[in-house]
């Protein structure tokens, strides 16, 4: 028996699937974009990309603590 994903991650499967992108490519764009700031960010996904607030916010979230984790 697996454990749900949850957290950030519990939302990547209604992003690929709604925005038809991987989830490696929404971080690449995260990763190479100039701005660092969270909500900086957040606001760029959604006004550059048409991502919902929650959507964007899981794929900042995560991205940003995986970097900060290396």
């Amino acid at each position: 028996m697996t454990d749900a994903v949850k957290g950030p991650a519990s939302y990547f499967p209604s992003i690929e699937k709604k925005y038809g992108r991987p989830i490696a490519e929404w971080k690449d764009l995260i990763r190479t974009s100039p701005l660092t700031k969270h909500m900086e960010l957040v606001n760029w996904l959604k006004s550059e990309h048409g991502l919902g607030h929650g959507h964007a916010n899981a794929l900042v979230a995560h991205t940003l603590a995986e970097d900060k984790a290396k």
